[in-house]
């Protein structure tokens, strides 16, 4: 169904100056999650200005662009992007910063907005390609939630999806250049607190109690040994105690403590064991102790998990789009979390990085690099020529 000699435009500087424009906005306007009611409004408002079907409220702030091609039957597809913000701090300084206190675009999903949008704009002026090409503006993506609130609200039933792809900003990698994997490519991530219940007393005193620092110390080095002894040294595994709360005086031995941290794998098979190694560790000091100890699992998101045929057209597009020498194949995976790994475990498709620079995600002076909008946005009308035969 391809046409190999099409090449997806590069926008006129009118279309890249709007673009800079929308993504502008939105980061001077950010919303956490499930509360991007005016940012869904705005998509929405312009995916209808631009004569495409509209549904919105999916998921709660969700929206769906339908465009049915021109050219008949063929597959249904869908491009994914964020819309949500973080609750931290901006320091940027830039002209379009934040003006909400603590709510900030710090990993770019203004970015990845816009980039939809600029794509949403071309294929409402061409739809000669075969099948349907669903656009999906997903909410809470941060929180780990709006993949699974949209797919509970029938996303896929409204809207059969073969396969789905889905891009992030990567600092790491320079301007311009678009990075993929096959396999796993971003971490579950699950999240854990456990709460020990000892007997306070005393600082001059430690034999009349049952010191929960102590035991919580024990713990921190103990779930050390998960990655080191219990993984199999070929998997990878990062499990780290991020919170450590005790006492409330200088002489005193507190009663409880409690810990919190969070547990990165790249398999299910890995996941599993660490998740199961925990319990036992607080089962046996516990038991070691005499204290009572509670292991809560917070939350819990598979890998993202790219499949090999969806990864295969994000190459064929980056060399049609950036070109051999700004393609990064089998880039390093990372150990961060994206909730698109819920959708990819439902349906096959790929997930892949686009160079931006400058500082990381979720730092405080990071700002998405508006010049590479329109090399997202020639990715996904690429993507969409390999998958639906679109046509010039």
């Amino acid at each position: 169904m391809s046409h190999p000699s099409f090449t997806a435009p590069q926008p006129d500087q009118d279309w890249i100056e709007d673009m800079t424009a929308w993504r502008r906005m939105f980061h001077r306007n950010p919303e956490l999650g499930f509360q991007e009611h005016e940012t869904a409004a705005f998509v929405a408002s312009q995916l209808q200005s631009w004569g495409i079907e509209t549904h919105t409220g999916i998921g709660g702030t969700g929206v769906v662009g339908v465009i049915r091609g021109e050219l008949g039957e063929g597959p249904s597809i869908g491009l994914r992007a964020d819309m949500d913000a973080l609750p931290m701090h901006e320091e940027t300084g830039a002209p379009h910063a934040s003006g909400k206190d603590n709510v900030f675009h710090g990993c770019g999903h203004d970015g990845h907005t816009t980039i939809m949008l600029g794509a949403a704009r071309y294929f409402a002026g061409h739809r000669r390609f075969h099948g349907t090409l669903n656009l999906i503006f997903q909410p809470a993506e941060e929180a780990l939630l709006g993949g699974i609130a949209m797919m509970d609200d029938g996303l896929f039933e409204r809207f059969p999806c073969e396969e789905l792809y889905g891009l992030h900003n990567h600092p790491p990698l320079e301007p311009g250049k678009v990075g993929v994997r096959y396999g796993a490519t971003l971490a579950a991530c699950d999240l854990f607190r456990i709460t020990i219940d000892g007997v306070g007393g005393h600082a001059a005193s430690p034999h009349r109690t049952i010191d929960p620092i102590v035991v919580g110390s024990a713990l921190v080095q103990a779930i050390q040994t998960i990655a080191s002894r219990s993984i199999d040294p070929l998997e990878t595994a990062v499990i780290s105690v991020c919170q450590f709360h005790a006492g409330s005086a200088i002489n005193v031995i507190p009663g409880t403590a409690s810990m919190e941290g969070t547990v990165r794998t790249l398999s299910r098979t890995a996941q599993d064991t660490a998740i199961r190694r925990l319990r036992e560790l607080c089962e046996g000091a516990e038991k070691q102790y005499g204290c009572r100890i509670a292991f809560e699992h917070l939350q819990t998101s598979p890998p993202t998990v790219n499949a090999d045929g969806p990864v295969d057209t994000v190459i064929s597009a980056a060399l049609a789009v950036v070109g051999e020498d700004n393609l990064v194949r089998n880039i390093p995976p990372l150990m961060a979390a994206e909730d698109f790994a819920y959708m990819l475990e439902r349906k096959p498709g790929a997930y892949f990085f686009l160079g931006q620079g400058g500082h990381m995600c979720h730092h405080p002076k990071f700002d998405f690099n508006d010049a590479v909008l329109p090399v997202g946005m020639r990715m996904f009308i690429q993507i969409v020529h390999e998958k639906l035969g679109l046509e010039d």
